[in-house]
Parts: C-alpha cells; structure tokens; sequence
C-alpha cells in the first residue's frame, strides 16, 4: 500500500480552507447586519455599563442603550448620525488614540474594540444604523424550511 503525498494533503486542506473562507465571506457579505445579533452585543459588552439605562453610572449624559439617546444632538454632533459613521462620534471614539478620548477609554478595563467589531459599527451605521427592540419584545418569526424531497 502506498502511503499518501503529505504536501499535497496539505496543499488539499488549505485549497479547501481557502474556499471555505471565500464562501462564508460571500454568506456574510450577503447577510445585511442585524441590531440585536451583531451590534447590540457589542454596545452591551463596551459601552451600556457607563452609557446605558442606569442614570446613576451614566456618563457624560450619553445613553447609548435607546435609539433617541444615541441620535440625540448633543450641541452639534450625536454619538450616531444615521448613514454617516465619519459624523457619529462613536465611531471618531472607537478608533482614536488613547489620549484623543478612545472608547471604551482604559481606565474601564475593556479591551480596545476589535477591527471586526469596528467595521460592523461602520456598516451598521452606514445603513441607517437601524435599530431592534429586545429579542424578548420581538415577536416570533417561523423559520422557512427547505422543501422536503421525501414528499
């Protein structure tokens, strides 16, 4: 029996990461982004413990958790300016240095948001930055189902 050609099952398995990659970058492409699955969870996790629901701990009189507290005018510039992420102040705060206001700022022990996270925010807002109410308060949705070949 002959043994098998190690380079080429390596060249095999990155041909198929390869296209893997490309198949789930094009899916992603596809999918528009959803407020409660892919921004709501990043807001929650880096900014609602000093922007959000609890007036006690919130800063700077931002609110970040309503759609009215982040669009808000804040005396000429809103965290979140709808389809324009180069006027929202929290896209100028995600991405600047640590002395020029970043946020989550390093004193909150978060991480600095990811570049991941950051074009998620960019094209979120980019959209229309459109807003979801709680999964709890969303009605349910049945899910399509592909048709049987059986039937």
């Amino acid at each position: 029996m002959q043994k098998p050609n190690l380079c080429r099952l390596a060249l095999a398995a990155a041909i198929i990461s390869v296209l893997n990659l490309l198949v789930a970058s094009e899916s992603m492409a596809d999918d528009p982004i959803n407020f409660n699955r892919d921004v709501r969870p990043i807001l929650a996790d880096n900014c609602f413990a000093c922007h959000g629901f609890d007036e006690s701990s919130r800063e700077a009189g931002l609110r970040l958790d309503t759609r009215e507290g982040a669009t808000e005018d804040l005396g000429g510039y809103a965290a979140i300016v709808p389809g324009k992420p180069n006027e929202s102040e929290l896209m100028v705060r995600v991405i600047a240095a640590e002395d020029d206001g970043l946020m989550p700022p390093t004193d909150s022990h978060k991480q600095r948001l990811d570049k991941q996270s950051i074009n998620t925010l960019r094209q979120w807002i980019l959209s229309g930055a459109p807003w979801g109410k709680h999964w709890a308060f969303e009605p349910p949705v049945a899910a399509d189902f592909p048709p049987s070949k059986d039937l």
